[in-house]
């Protein structure tokens, strides 16, 4: 007698039906739903993104020069930007006007650019590597170092030319200490050492920020008539901008946007997870570092001679992700470009709106933020996110 011969079933065991399954261990997540895999990232080819991105800042720069107290005609403003150049047409143009265009508003311009795609940059760039949506580039407190920088050579007496340096150094020393006091301190599952907890090093970022900012307001009440000249500061502003200032920052805006720009696609793998991250062969610890150095230095750059201008870091890297998608290989080009964009723009609304006085940057910046930061808190994404 034959036996039956079975019939070909299913390839394989269906699968079981319950809570989902940790992609490293198999076995249930209790901590609630595992965040989505890079390879269930929604594809957006870069090209589009980055052309809408440029396109917007060269408007951007276009009406930032164009635009100001003084009334040149656009005509004017080309020919007075062709004039300096080596292979100009010949042209007569005022020297006035050429010393408007080259001296006064291209240098503000330029460097309103360079500040914006910082702190864009750098808000983004701490998103990911914090896995915090929410986190903008004063998380560590570059804020509060680079304010008690500047006013401790305020308030000593100090020349307005060493405002930049005192600004630089309190932001890095700032974050050089959250760093270290943080990496020390790891939290439940997470490593030790110079690698760290996120949690901790976030904690003790809101530590050392408050105690420099108390440490700043002390001061501030015991030198109450440099109040004035601290707030200027601190709210932000482009107006003594100059082609000094740009040469001063640039290298260390070109080398901050050559690291977090190197490592975009490392930050989307650890959006799966430090743990998964890691198994993938990525150094979390030392991926998380040169994000962190990179960040700060570019941050600490732009404050340092432009004041600290709030809401960039969070505004821009959202929009970026609200209208392209959650991947870094868009969100930290597009923010850059974009977040120049932004603050030149801001710029222009800070100095016609009440011209010939000038709004303080913070106040234009903040007046549009608050009200998209408030929209993203309340988004479905974002409460998704936070949970």
């Amino acid at each position: 007698m034959t036996k039956a011969t079975p019939r070909p079933g299913p390839a394989g065991p269906p699968e079981p039906r319950g809570p989902a399954r940790s992609g490293v261990s198999g076995t249930p997540d209790s901590a609630g739903p595992e965040p989505p895999p890079t390879a269930a990232l929604r594809r957006v080819r870069p090209g589009r993104p980055l052309a809408i991105a440029l396109a917007a800042l060269v408007v951007a720069l276009a009406i930032g020069v164009s635009v100001g107290p003084a009334d040149l005609s656009p005509a004017t403003v080309a020919e007075a930007l062709l004039v300096r150049l080596p292979w100009h047409p010949a042209l007569s143009v005022p020297p006035i006007d050429t010393t408007i265009v080259w001296q006064i508003r291209l240098p503000r311009v330029i460097l309103g650019a360079l500040v914006g795609a910082m702190l864009a940059g750098g808000g983004a760039a701490y998103q990911g590597v914090f896995r915090n949506p929410l986190a903008d580039p004063y998380l560590l407190g570059v804020a509060a170092g680079a304010g008690l920088g500047a006013t401790l050579i305020i308030v000593g007496g100090g020349s307005t030319g060493l405002l930049p340096a005192a600004a630089f150094a309190g932001a890095v020393g700032a974050v050089t200490i959250t760093y270290v006091l943080g990496s020390g301190a790891g939290g439940t599952g997470e490593p030790t050492g110079i690698g760290g907890s996120t949690a901790s090093i976030v904690l003790a970022g809101v530590a050392v920020a408050a105690l420099l900012t108390a440490i700043q307001e002390y001061l501030q009440q015991q030198h109450t008539q440099e109040l004035q000249q601290i707030y200027t500061w601190i709210l932000g502003s482009l107006s003594l901008a100059s082609w000094s200032d740009i040469a001063l920052i640039l290298p260390y805006v070109v080398i901050a946007a050559a690291l977090l720009l190197a490592h975009r696609r490392l930050l989307d793998v650890l959006r799966v997870g430090e743990a998964e991250a890691g198994s993938l062969g990525v150094d979390v610890a030392r991926l998380r570092l040169t994000v962190v150095l990179a960040a700060t230095l570019g941050t600490a750059a732009a404050v340092a001679v432009s004041g600290l201008i709030g809401f960039v870091g969070i505004i821009v890297p959202h929009t970026v992700r609200l209208t392209w998608g959650a991947s870094y290989r868009i969100v930290l080009p597009v923010s850059m470009i974009g977040g120049a964009a932004f603050l030149v723009l801001a710029d222009v609304v800070a100095r016609t709106v009440q011209a010939p006085a000038e709004v303080p940057l913070t106040v234009i910046t903040a007046t549009i933020g608050a009200p998209f930061f408030l929209f993203v808190l309340r988004s479905r994404r974002t409460r998704r996110d936070l949970s």
